[in-house]
C-alpha cells in the first residue's frame, strides 16, 4: 500500500510545484521592472501552454521594448495564424530589436499573409531590419528571398511615383518626376521628355533633373535647348542634367553660357570640366579662358594646363592691343607655365600706367613662374611701398601697449556688478555660469592639445589705408614669394605679422613657396581667427611640395572646427604624406563631415592600417561619412572588410547600397553574389549599375548595367 501511494505523492508534489512557479510568473507579468516582465514572458513561452496566447498578446502592447521583443518571440513560437496581424504591427515598432524579433517570428508561421507582411515592410525599414527580413524569408523556404523583396520594393516605388506624377498636386508631381528619373527606366525617360516644355516651370525643371539622373543620352538634345530659356531655375536644372549625362556634344552650348558672365556661368564651366577630354571640350575651355569672367577663365585655364595648353596666337593677338589686353592676361594667368612662350608679350604690361592691367600682368607672370621678371617686380614693390608710405606712417609715435588693462581684457572674467548699483543675484548667477562654460572650454582645448587662439591685439588706433588700396602690394608680395626673389624670406617674415589682413595673408601664402623654412613660419597662420586667411593658407600649403602637406597634418590635431578647411585643401592638393594615417584615423573616429574627407584621404594613401578604424566607423548608423568610408574600404581592397561592407547592401539609402556594391567590386569579394544579383532589380539606376559592375569580372558600372 505504501509502495503504491509513493508515485502518486511525487506527482502531486510536482504539479503543485509547477503551479507555484506558474503563479509566480503570472505575478511577474505585473512587475514594475521591464526586465522581470520580459523574463516572465520568455519562461511562459517555454512552457508551451496554448492558453498563454492572450498573455503574450497583452505583452506585445507593453511600453517597454524588451517586453515587446520577448512577446514577439513567444507569439511566433505559437505558430498560430491568428497572431500574424499582431506580429505585422510589431514589425512596424519604433525599436529595431522588436522589428527583428517580429520578422523572425513571422517566418515561423509560414503562410502567405506572413510573407506579405515581410515583403511589404522590407521597403519601409532600416538596414538591420531589412537584413533580418531577408533571413526570415529564407527560413520560411522562400526561393530567391532578397531578389523577391527588392523587386517588390522597386515595383511599389514605381507605381507610387507614376500615380503621383499623373494625379498628384504640383509639389507632389515635382518630387515624383525626380524620383522617376532616378529609376533610369526607358519608360521614365519617355514620360519625362514631354514635361521639359511644361507651362509649370518648377515641374519642367524637375523633369529635366530627373532626365539627368536617368542617364539616357537621348535627352541631351532636348535639355541643351533649354539653355536658351530665360528662367534661371530651368537653366540651372539643364546644366546639372548635362553634367550628369556626360555628353561632350553639349560643350558648345555650355560654352556660350559660360562666357555670358551670368549667375549660371560658374555651373556651366563646372559642367564642361566634368566632361571626358575631347576636342570639343578643349575648344570650349580655351574659349572660356579668353572670354569668360575672371573666376571661370581661371578655372578653364588651369584645367588646360594638364591638357597641353591653348593655341598661343589668339592670346598673343589679344595681348598686342590695350583694348583686349585684359582678356589675354587672364588667359595667361589661367594657363600658367603652359603660357611661357607669351612671357615677352606679358612683361611689357608690368610698366603700364593702367593699375588694373598692371595688377593682372603681375598675377600673370607669377602664374607663368619665370624668375626673369623678378627685377621688374622688385621695382614695382618699391614704388608701391613708397606710394603707401605716407598713408601707413604712424601718426602716434608712441608704441601702443600690447597688453589689455584689467577692465578691457576680453579674456578676463567679467564682473556683472556695476559700482553704485544694487547687486543683482540673477545677473551674478548668469555671469558665473558663463565663466564656468568658458573655463570648461579652455580646459577641453588644453586636454586635446589645441592652443587657445586669443584675439589679436590691435597695433594701430586707426588705419588710414583701406583694404582695397593694399591689394596691389599684397599681389606683389605673393609674387615675390612665388618666384623666390632674393631676400623674399626676410621680407615676407616681416609682413607675416602685419596688422592688415590682406598683407598678412599674402605674406603667409608667399612664404609657402620658400621651402621648409618658409613653410615653418607660415603654418602658424592656420591658427589665426580669420577664416579667409586660413582657407587661402591651407590651399597654398597643400600645393607646397612635401613640406606643405606635412605641415598641414602636423597642425590638424591643434585645430577645432577649421579641420574641414585643412582636409578640403588636402583633398584638392596633389599629395598627402603616408605618415598621416594616424592623424586621419583620429578624425574618422571623431565623426562629423570631417570624417568623410579623412576617409577619402586614407584610401588615397593606401593606409592599410586604417582598415579596422574604418570598419569600426560603419557601426555608427547615422554617420554622414558612411558612403565615403565604404568607398575608402573598397580602395584599400582588404577582404577582411567584406562582411562589414556587405551589410550595407541592405541599407535603405540607395547611395549607400551603390557605394557598398562598388566597394565590394574594388576589393574583389566574391561571396556576395546572391545579394548583388538581387540588387540588379533595384529601383535606382545607380544601384543596379554598381551591382552589375560588381558581378561583371573586370567591368565598369556601365558595362555591368548592360
Amino acid at each position: 500500500m505504501r509502495t503504491g501511494t509513493r508515485p502518486i505523492l511525487l506527482m502531486l508534489v510536482l504539479v503543485l510545484g509547477c503551479n507555484g512557479s506558474r503563479d509566480q510568473l503570472l505575478a511577474d507579468l505585473q512587475s514594475p521592472r521591464p526586465e522581470v516582465r520580459a523574463l516572465a514572458v520568455k519562461k511562459l513561452a517555454g512552457q508551451g501552454n496554448p492558453d498563454d496566447l492572450v498573455l503574450f498578446t497583452r505583452a506585445a502592447k507593453d511600453l517597454a521594448a524588451i517586453v515587446r521583443a520577448e512577446a514577439a518571440v513567444a507569439l511566433g513560437e505559437s505558430q498560430d495564424p491568428r497572431v500574424v496581424d499582431l506580429l505585422g504591427e510589431l514589425l512596424e515598432d519604433s525599436d529595431e530589436e522588436v522589428q527583428g524579433r517580429a520578422a523572425m517570428a513571422l517566418s515561423k508561421v509560414k503562410n502567405d499573409k506572413a510573407k506579405a507582411y515581410l515583403t511589404l515592410q522590407y521597403g519601409r525599414r532600416g538596414r538591420a531590419t531589412r537584413q533580418v527580413i531577408v533571413q526570415a524569408l529564407k527560413n520560411a523556404n522562400v526561393p530567391g528571398a532578397m531578389a523577391e523583396v527588392v523587386a517588390a520594393e522597386a515595383k511599389g516605388q514605381w507605381d507610387r511615383n507614376l500615380l503621383t506624377l499623373t494625379e498628384g498636386a504640383l509639389p507632389e508631381r515635382v518630387g515624383a518626376a525626380e524620383e522617376l528619373g532616378k529609376s533610369g527606366r526607358p519608360e521614365a525617360v519617355n514620360r519625362l521628355l514631354p514635361l521639359v516644355r511644361d507651362s509649370q516651370v518648377i515641374l519642367a525643371a524637375a523633369a529635366v533633373r530627373g532626365l539627368g539622373d536617368a542617364g539616357d543620352k537621348r535627352a541631351v538634345g532636348a535639355i541643351a535647348l533649354l539653355l536658351d530659356e530665360s528662367f534661371p531655375e530651368l537653366r540651372e536644372s539643364a546644366i546639372i542634367a548635362l553634367m550628369k549625362l556626360q555628353d561632350p556634344a553639349a560643350a558648345p552650348r555650355l560654352q556660350a553660357v559660360a562666357v555670358e558672365k551670368s549667375a549660371v556661368s560658374p555651373m556651366a564651366i563646372d559642367a564642361i570640366l566634368s566632361f571626358p577630354r575631347t576636342p570639343e571640350a578643349d575648344t570650349a575651355l580655351c574659349a572660356v579662358a579668353l572670354d569668360g569672367a575672371p573666376a571661370e577663365a581661371l578655372a578653364a585655364g588651369r584645367a588646360m594646363r594638364s591638357r597641353g595648353g591653348c593655341p598661343m596666337d589668339p592670346i598673343g593677338e589679344r595681348l598686342s592691343r590695350p583694348a583686349t589686353a585684359a582678356s589675354g592676361l587672364q588667359a595667361v594667368l589661367g594657363l600658367g607655365p603652359a603660357a611661357l612662350p607669351l612671357l615677352p608679350k606679358v612683361a611689357p604690361w608690368l610698366n603700364q600706367n593702367d593699375a588694373v592691367l598692371r595688377l593682372l600682368a603681375v598675377e600673370a607672370v607669377t602664374a607663368v613662374g619665370d624668375a626673369s621678371v623678378v627685377p621688374q617686380l622688385q621695382k614695382l614693390y618699391e614704388q608701391e611701398v613708397k606710394g603707401l608710405e605716407a598713408l601707413r606712417t604712424d601718426w602716434v609715435a608712441q608704441k601702443l601697449p600690447e597688453n589689455y588693462s584689467s577692465a578691457f581684457d576680453p579674456s578676463a572674467p567679467s564682473s556683472p556688478h556695476v559700482p553704485g548699483a544694487a547687486p543683482d543675484e540673477r545677473a551674478a548667477r548668469h555671469a558665473s555660469l558663463f565663466e564656468r562654460v568658458k573655463a570648461l572650454n579652455a580646459q577641453r582645448a588644453r586636454d586635446s592639445g589645441r592652443p587657445v587662439v586669443k584675439p589679436r591685439v590691435p597695433t594701430e588706433l586707426f588705419d588710414d589705408v583701406e583694404a582695397e588700396r593694399l591689394v596691389p602690394l599684397a599681389t606683389l608680395l605673393r609674387a615675390l614669394g612665388s618666384l623666390r626673389a632674393p631676400g623674399a624670406l626676410e621680407l615676407l617674415k616681416g609682413y607675416s605679422q602685419d596688422s592688415s589682413i590682406p598683407l598678412r595673408t599674402a605674406a603667409l601664402v608667399g612664404l609657402t613657396h620658400l621651402g621648409p623654412e618658409g613653410v615653418a613660419v607660415a603654418r602658424d597662420g592656420l591658427l589665426e581667427p580669420e577664416r579667409d586667411l586660413q582657407k587661402a593658407l591651407a590651399q597654398a600649403l597643400a600645393e607646397a611640395g612635401d613640406a606643405g602637406p606635412a605641415a598641414l597634418m602636423e597642425m590638424l590635431p591643434k585645430m577645432g572646427g577649421e579641420k574641414l578647411l585643412v582636409l578640403d585643401a588636402l583633398t584638392r592638393g596633389s599629395g598627402v604624406p603616408a605618415s598621416a594615417s594616424a592623424v586621419l584615423q583620429t578624425v574618422v573616429k571623431e565623426g562629423g563631415p570631417e570624417a568623410a574627407l579623412a576617409a577619402g584621404l586614407l584610401g588615397r594613401i593606401q593606409a592599410k592600417d586604417a582598415v579596422p578604424t574604418l570598419i569600426k566607423a560603419l557601426d555608427e548608423t547615422n554617420s554622414v561619412a558612411r558612403r565615403d568610408v565604404l568607398l575608402a574600404l573598397g580602395t584599400l581592397g582588404d577582404s577582411q572588410a567584406a562582411d562589414a561592407v556587405s551589410r550595407d547592401l541592405f541599407h535603405d539609402l540607395p547611395e549607400i547600397r551603390a557605394a557598398a556594391a562598388t566597394a565590394l567590386k574594388r576589393m574583389g569579394a566574391t561571396n556576395q553574389s546572391e545579394s548583388l544579383d538581387a540588387l540588379k532589380s533595384d529601383y535606382f539606376r545607380t544601384v543596379r549599375d554598381a551591382a552589375g559592375a560588381a558581378l561583371a569580372k573586370g567591368g565598369t558600372a556601365a558595362e555591368g548595367a548592360r
